[in-house]
């Protein structure tokens, strides 16, 4: 009998553990019908998927290799063997602008590692201890907002020294404030909620209600918000490669590949033109799909 009970527990529990795969699965679907209906958020998903499978299959995809020079072959107009070009060294423009991507999504994902969790707990503590928690934390993340993010990235650059890791570094610390602006306004609308209330009475603590209670209903704002700011980190890091405080040469980062063709831009129109297309592409992408993030976990949006 006490095998059989068990056997009837563990069957429930399979029963129970079956049923929630499937209403998550069925909510899946759902959820990517909605998505699919908007083809601008389509859109954009499938040119932030083509980027992220070019800069895992890279070496596959290029040509040829992107730091191979050969000064025969210079300045190369867009043909057959050279789809766009070569730069005044005889590199491949192609190939760098594919080994490009694996930058920008490296920028763009070590960024947003550090800003969400920086924003998020910033924002979340100023909203629910309020006093002086929140005078202090806000009036810091005016003091940074009150910057223009590239200027204030420059700042920093200046500070630390050129580099890739430096610049991604100075586009985290100028990325973290709206972030944490958007999770104190989400906290200020939860902390007095009847959840909340009933959590403290069952003797919770503060760090337990924020991990466990605050943090997850806050996690799909601070996503959307995080996807939409990857246009803006794409563009930063673009305009400090550019100038010369980013990616070094010969790095194919994209910024640094149109400082180098800037001095041939009347004549080779695509040493320009061609990263900065993919600049401009990817930025789009990624508005266009956290727009769609927006409508699919705004639950106002239904």
């Amino acid at each position: 009998m006490k095998i059989s009970g068990n056997t009837a527990t563990v069957g429930g529990q399979s029963g129970t553990a079956t049923t929630g795969a499937e209403g998550r699965f069925t909510n899946l679907k759902r959820q990517g019908r909605r998505m699919l209906r908007n083809p601008l958020s389509t859109a954009g998903a499938i040119v932030v998927l083509a980027l992220a499978l070019i800069a895992i299959f890279a070496p596959l995809i290029a040509g040829h290799p992107p730091f191979q020079q050969d000064l025969s072959n210079a300045l190369r107009p867009p043909g057959s063997e050279y789809w766009f070009g070569t730069d005044e060294y005889g590199r491949d423009v192609f190939s760098r602008l594919v080994y490009g991507a694996r930058i920008t999504l490296y920028i763009v994902g070590l960024v947003t590692i550090i800003v969400g969790p920086v924003g998020l707990a910033v924002g979340t503590a100023a909203g629910y201890f309020r006093g002086w928690v929140d005078t202090v934390f806000m009036r810091i993340t005016d003091i940074f907002i009150s910057f223009p993010s590239l200027v204030l990235a420059l700042a920093f650059v200046a500070a630390m020294g050129p580099g890739l890791e430096h610049a991604v570094l100075a586009i985290a610390l100028t990325s973290w404030p709206p972030i944490a602006r958007l999770a104190r306004a989400e906290t200020l609308s939860l902390r007095n909620a009847d959840f909340i209330s009933a959590v403290k009475l069952q003797g919770a603590s503060p760090m337990r209600i924020l991990v466990r209670h605050i943090w997850p209903l806050c996690l799909s704002s601070v996503i959307v918000r995080l996807t939409m700011n990857m246009a803006t980190v794409i563009l930063t890091a673009a305009g400090l490669g550019f100038l010369g405080l980013g990616a070094q040469a010969p790095s194919p980062e994209w910024g640094t590949m149109i400082s180098a063709g800037r001095r041939y831009m009347i004549e080779c129109w695509w040493l320009v033109a061609v990263p900065g297309a993919a600049i401009m592409i990817v930025s789009l992408a990624f508005n266009l799909l956290g727009d769609g993030l927006r409508d699919l976990l705004d639950p106002r949006s239904e």
